[in-house]
């Protein structure tokens, strides 16, 4: 039996329209995402790693195959990712989440800034972050399938919001323009749901 499954998207595949379409978001969790799953399940299977979780094994990643850490770095994202967008969402926190990010960031635009900027830099393929580290909320990107939980990151923390920035989660609606993509994603961040990672992450 497979250690590790697909999750199922929180929401039907054209939820996010017009901001992320159906057909990219098909493609996405049910061949990109699923292809993850799959070849991080053949790349643990009869190894002790079978026994760690999916936290576990990133924290340690640098011990461990090539294998590994792309298709664990790319099922744990991606796992994130669907969690933490949603139908009508956008806006701002209405938490005690906003006041940590003016407090960090000096305000929300600030911080919304600091991260597209974050996602439009990232050369090739990878992630824009939002993370927690030692209580404080830090912005970065990591390449490929890295993640700030990775020992081997150059952000290190908690992500508690993720933006994928392969070309596979945009080019069908927006070709080159990863900047209209990123513009449009802010409308489908599921603020209820970085809240609720947040905390646990002060735990």
């Amino acid at each position: 039996m497979a250690k590790y499954e697909l999750p199922a998207l929180p929401y039907s595949i054209e939820a996010l329209e017009p901001s992320i379409d159906a057909m990219t978001m098909e493609i996405h969790h049910s061949r990109h995402h699923a292809g993850y799953v799959n070849n991080l399940n053949n790349a643990v299977g009869g190894s002790e790693l079978e026994k760690s979780t999916i936290e576990e094994i990133l924290k340690n990643i640098s011990k461990h195959p090539t294998a590994v850490r792309n298709n664990g770095g790319g099922h744990y994202n991606h796992s994130l990712f669907w969690q933490v967008m949603k139908k009508n969402g956008g806006g701002t926190p209405k938490t005690e989440l906003l006041k940590v990010i003016e407090s960090n960031f000096g305000s929300f635009d600030s911080f919304k800034e600091k991260f597209s900027n974050a996602a439009t830099t990232r050369f090739g393929s990878g992630w824009a972050w939002l993370v927690v580290n030692e209580g404080k909320l830090l912005v970065g990107s990591t390449p490929n399938q890295d993640n700030p939980l990775m020992d081997l990151s150059d952000v290190k923390g908690l992500p508690i919001l993720g933006l994928d920035v392969w070309e596979h989660a945009y080019y069908l609606k927006y070709q080159n323009k990863r900047g209209d993509y990123i513009s449009a994603w802010w409308n489908v961040v599921n603020w209820d749901a970085v809240t609720e990672k947040y905390f646990e992450a002060l735990k």
